[in-house]
């Protein structure tokens, strides 16, 4: 492990707990309104200050940085699986079956994907479960071109070969033989796809169609303080310095797996 993994590790484990376990500190909770102070600095009764309704800012930038990482985990979780399984299986199998799921990526890929989750996510019941959905359907595609592309290369080796005389299966042939050799790609997409999804969602949220009130994330914690950034900085600052954070620490420990995982690459 190098040292940019680690670090990225190091900060993720670190804003992890300060999202799940600092709100347990403050004496405030995220939808909680103090009526004494509005709009009021950050001060040894509310740390990151106060928002126009009374609101603690630490709290609610605390409980908006849980959801966008928990989004971004589950989104990059589902949309590494569906890659996974569309490319080995369109690999393995070739013919018709392959020509027909390369034919729905290639669809896929044409869509504006942010205006359809964007029409989408608001009329649709069920919340940010239904975002984390929706954004899972449209992050595979790249991915699922480049697992069919390995899975080609791999299906013609000997212990594949093997395998397929002696019986076994198309799903044990891509579980056992197929996917341990593809591990190392799909580590780092799901790695890098976790960032993408947390700025996905913060752009979506911060327009107005992602996550929705009551509910906050860190998206809709800066849409909400755009308007007076520059008059009360702190409203704003605190989320986009924890979103930037995130981010950064996702995007070290993917290049750092790249670069470990990959030699020459790096090379």
């Amino acid at each position: 492990m190098n040292r940019r993994t680690r670090a990225g590790l190091a900060l993720l484990a670190a804003l992890f707990l300060l999202a799940f376990a600092g709100p347990l500190a403050s004496p405030w909770s995220w939808d909680a309104t103090d009526f004494t102070a509005f709009r009021r600095p950050p001060s040894a009764a509310h740390w990151f200050g106060t928002t126009q309704s009374g609101r603690d800012v630490f709290a609610l930038t605390l409980h908006g940085m849980r959801k966008s990482l928990v989004i971004g985990l589950l989104v990059a979780v589902l949309s590494t699986g569906l890659a996974a399984a569309v490319g080995t299986v369109a690999g393995l199998l070739g013919g018709w079956a392959d020509r027909a799921l390369m034919w729905g990526v290639d669809l896929l890929l044409v869509l504006p994907s942010f205006l359809v989750v964007a029409v989408l996510a608001p009329v649709l019941p069920g919340g940010w479960p239904v975002l984390v959905v929706l954004l899972a359907a449209f992050m595979w595609m790249v991915t699922a071109r480049m697992v069919r592309a390995a899975t080609v290369s791999l299906r013609e080796r000997e212990y594949v070969l093997a395998a397929r005389l002696l019986g076994a299966g198309t799903p044990r042939v891509i579980v056992r033989h197929i996917v341990p050799q593809l591990a190392s790609l799909l580590a780092v997409d799901a790695s890098l796809n976790v960032s993408v999804a947390i700025l996905a969602e913060s752009g979506l949220s911060y327009f107005g169609y992602g996550v929705r009130p009551p509910d906050v994330s860190l998206g809709t914690v800066i849409a909400g303080a755009a308007g007076s950034a520059t008059a009360y900085p702190w409203l704003f600052a605190f989320a986009a310095g924890l979103l930037v954070l995130v981010v950064l620490a996702v995007n070290l420990i993917g290049d750092g797996l790249r670069d470990a995982l990959d030699p020459a690459g790096r090379r």
